[in-house]
């Protein structure tokens, strides 16, 4: 039985989540972005938490961190190189670790980009990622510590994942993203499918999540700057792929 995972909506547009280990009941915090709703959470459930898994130190991801651990006198892991900015951090991680959530292997991935630090979280054997603010739905973070080019080899990771893999993220930007993309790739069909079904979901008040890297390789335009139609859409044919990318975080950023 594979990690059960329970999302819900924190603040304006964070996604807060609980992960559960099923056979041993052994439970994370992905991010701690505002503390009653993931207090109503823990008791919807019944699933105690023993650790926050933090992706990176912004303000709308640790906020509940002290709260939290007062509270279940939990462990909270995270990125090495931000562990001065993490409240209450006890147990740093970097590219390539591995530990344990019950029987669930978790693998971390260091994402530089949004933050200089940013890290996602990887469950192989439930085909899970927990992307923070690197890899949205139909987008990736804005670069604020970080250049171009160090996002567009963070997401390359992603990108290396299995296909089938199941993606969650930071923040409820869909909507915002799905017209973006088309702005930039508007004849990509299945993109005109997604960015549909999303306009559906959001007027219905559900979730756009999980993704999975499939329906993201097929529609994100992040993830496509090698895509030949895009390219000639932005009139970059003989630009790399990485300058592809840095133009359509550029159009995004003033979008």
């Amino acid at each position: 039985m594979g990690l059960e995972i329970e999302q819900f909506m924190c603040r304006s547009d964070n996604f807060g989540v609980l992960a559960r280990d099923p056979a041993t009941g052994e439970t994370a915090i992905i991010d701690a972005p505002e503390t009653e709703p993931i207090l109503a959470a823990i008791e919807r459930t019944g699933w105690t938490p023993t650790v926050i898994l933090t992706t990176h130190h912004h303000g709308d991801h640790v906020e509940s961190n002290l709260a939290l651990k007062e509270k279940f006198g939990l462990t909270i892991v995270g990125p090495d190189s931000e562990a001065s900015r993490i409240p209450g951090i006890d147990r740093t991680v970097k590219d390539g670790d591995t530990f344990m959530l019950g029987n669930e292997t978790v693998r971390v991935i260091e994402t530089p980009g949004h933050t200089a630090g940013h890290v996602c979280y990887h469950f192989p054997d439930s085909r899970v990622a927990f992307t923070g603010d690197t890899l949205f739905s139909l987008g990736c973070g804005r670069l604020f510590e970080r250049r171009p080019p160090d996002m567009f080899d963070s997401l390359k990771k992603l990108m290396a994942l299995p296909l089938e893999t199941a993606i969650y993220c930071g923040h409820e930007y869909t909507l915002s993203n799905a017209r973006f993309a088309l702005t930039i790739d508007p004849t990509n069909s299945a993109l005109k499918v997604r960015a549909a079904e999303v306009e559906r979901q959001r007027a219905e008040g559900l979730p756009t999540l999980p993704t999975t890297l499939m329906q993201e390789m097929a529609t994100n335009p992040f993830l496509r700057s090698h895509d030949p139609v895009i390219r000639r859409n932005l009139g970059m044919e003989a630009a790399t792929d990485e300058a592809v990318f840095a133009e359509i975080r550029k159009r995004k950023d003033i979008a």
